[in-house]
Parts: C-alpha cells; structure tokens; sequence
C-alpha cells in the first residue's frame, strides 16, 4: 500500500495472487518491471508486446529531444 501510494501500480500477479509478478511507475513514461521471461515468448515475426513497447517508446523518447 505504501508503494502504490507513491505511484507503484501492480499490474500483474502470480495466478493465485500471491506474488508481485509486474509493476509500473503510474508517472513515468515507460517503466515496466517483471519476473517473466517474456524474451522466451518473443520471436523474430512475433515480438513479444512488452519489447515492442519498449522500442516504441525509446524511439519517441528520442525524437522528442529533437535528435
């Protein structure tokens, strides 16, 4: 409680909520943290969502400090 009240949002759980899996910074305009692999999932023709997101937010970083 005291973590989400400093903009921790939990966005993802173990499937019997006992554990923490993902977490976000509510504030921040990319900050995801995970205990899953997602890399086993992601292929070349099927990157996995959360790197995908990743790079398109670097990119809009990037181009939003006029390089």
């Amino acid at each position: 409680e005291q973590l989400e009240s400093h903009g921790m949002l939990i966005s993802g759980t173990s499937p019997d909520d006992s554990l923490v899996e993902m977490i976000e910074l509510k504030d921040h305009p990319w900050f995801v943290a995970t205990q899953a692999h997602p890399e086993l999932k992601s292929r070349i023709d099927r990157t996995h969502p959360l790197f995908r997101e990743f790079v398109r937010a670097a990119v809009k970083y990037h181009e939003g400090r006029g390089k």
